[in-house]
């Protein structure tokens, strides 16, 4: 536990040694990609998420419709993916570490395998204290500046890639272009070189390898014996006893928000997904000490795995009979997401409702097709069932709808190929359709289409 104790707070000693360090440069954005990942992962194990997970979320209609009412089973996802999460962010840690001077640091992939293995006491990981917030304040201010940096550069490339074309310009046709406006051009690329200096100077760009990783390492400790005490139950190899002293050390830190009501859940008895958790310490260990162990000798990630969803083993974890499992999800999104914009605007013409039913699989063409047939008949100038129909479909865009935009924004948040600095929580895999049953998600889905063909046929006959 000493190394936690130093890190980012060299002695007089370490100077020199912390000196000879290089700085991040280039690798500032993968930097703080990372540390934004982090930071995100922080904040979705605050008080305040977990209560809105618990009693939000969960509690939604469309996920205890489709994906289902077992809050023990949705827990046990909600960990997987977290711990999963951190899992990938602390190999980009070790891999950046092994570039520092610190042996602490250098090995960090040790390190937190010695964390999971339970040598590291966790009461003194306390999330929330004011230690942490410190540190966590000063990663945001760091990813913020860095942010700008990258926008800065953006900015300049462009500037450059015009002063090349009106140099090529001159040397075609001189003495064309006003000379004031070439002196404002020189003056706003001037401007904004001093500009993206200054962002290098403040930004992770001027960081040390040793100072960016040790702010990271530590919060990765904290983070990981959060999702301990939050998710303890649900772990299906600890026993929920075996955390007491690591809860009540943290009540102190609740403040205003009472704890939520799961950790008095039993655990569940079935192994699911996670290949790494917690066990009770042996007999001759201190009582608040927890041990933890890991199914693989190193838990971390090869090199070539994706960031994305692709090697995601929760990703993975949806069943045949589910719309993830069946590789739909993402398609049933937008699908839904079309109907709800074709519900809401009126105006849209035949060709994006035609777009809409070339969306469907052949089973849900037909589907939609058979309950058209049996809906259609003898309501041609039924203005009151028309009525009808838009309220049961405003009713089952209220539960289905939201489901859908998670979809896309858990795709869209984990897109590799985007240069994202936002540390907002992320969605979980629970709140999108991905695990949601495949024949309930179809029937809402036909409900809807059926609904909306009813909706525009009274209003054609009307009009």
């Amino acid at each position: 536990m000493g190394w936690l104790s130093d890190l980012s707070t060299p002695k007089h000693g370490d100077n020199v040694k912390i000196k000879k360090s290089n700085n991040l440069g280039i690798l500032a954005f993968e930097t703080a990609k990372t540390m934004s990942k982090l930071i995100s992962l922080y904040k979705s194990l605050s008080y305040e998420e977990i209560s809105r997970l618990t009693c939000e979320v969960m509690r939604s209609k469309g996920i205890a419709y489709l994906n289902s009412m077992d809050e023990g089973h949705l827990f046990g996802l909600a960990c997987a993916e977290r711990l999963e999460d951190l899992n990938k962010t602390a190999t980009v840690v070790a891999r950046l570490g092994q570039k520092c001077k610190d042996f602490g640091l250098n090995r960090f992939d040790l390190i937190y395998n010695d964390l999971k293995l339970g040598i590291v006491d966790l009461r003194k990981l306390v999330y929330g204290s004011k230690d942490i917030e410190k540190r966590v304040e000063k990663v945001e201010k760091l990813i913020a500046s860095t942010s700008s940096l990258y926008s800065s550069l953006e900015v300049l490339t462009e500037l450059e890639m015009s002063e090349r074309k009106i140099n090529q310009w001159k040397d075609n046709a001189p003495m064309r272009q006003p000379k004031a406006n070439l002196d404002l051009f020189k003056q706003k690329l001037e401007q904004q070189r001093k500009q993206v200096q200054h962002f290098r100077e403040i930004s992770l760009w001027s960081q040390t390898f040793d100072k960016s990783v040790g702010l990271m390492a530590r919060i990765v400790c904290f983070v990981y014996a959060r999702i301990c005490v939050v998710f303890g139950p649900y772990i299906p190899v600890l026993s929920s006893v075996s955390l007491w002293n690591i809860r009540s050390s943290h009540q102190k830190y609740v403040g205003r928000v009472s704890q939520p009501e799961f950790y008095s859940v039993e655990p569940m008895k079935e192994q699911i997904y996670s290949h790494s958790g917690p066990i009770p310490s042996t007999s001759n260990s201190k009582p608040s000490v927890v041990r933890f162990y890991s199914r693989r000798s190193n838990f971390f990630l090869q090199e070539d795995d994706d960031l994305g969803g692709r090697n995601n083993r929760v990703f993975h974890a949806a069943g045949p009979s589910t719309v993830g499992g069946s590789g739909l999800a993402l398609r049933y999104a937008n699908v839904i997401l079309l109907a709800e914009e074709c519900f809401l605007d009126s105006s849209l013409d035949r060709n994006t409702r035609e777009s809409l039913y070339q969306m469907l699989p052949e089973n849900l063409k037909s589907l939609v097709k058979l309950k058209l047939i049996k809906n259609l008949k003898g309501t041609e100038d039924d203005e009151l069932l028309a009525e009808g129909w838009r309220a049961a479909l405003k009713d089952i865009l209220r539960w289905l709808a939201p489901m859908a935009h998670d979809t896309v924004q858990w795709h869209l948040e984990r897109n590799p190929e985007k240069m994202k600095f936002d540390s907002r929580p992320t969605v979980l895999l629970l709140q999108t359709l991905h695990f949601s049953d495949k024949e309930k998600t179809e029937a809402a889905i036909a409900e809807v289409l059926v609904s909306l063909s009813c909706i525009f046929k009274h209003e054609n006959c009307s009009s």
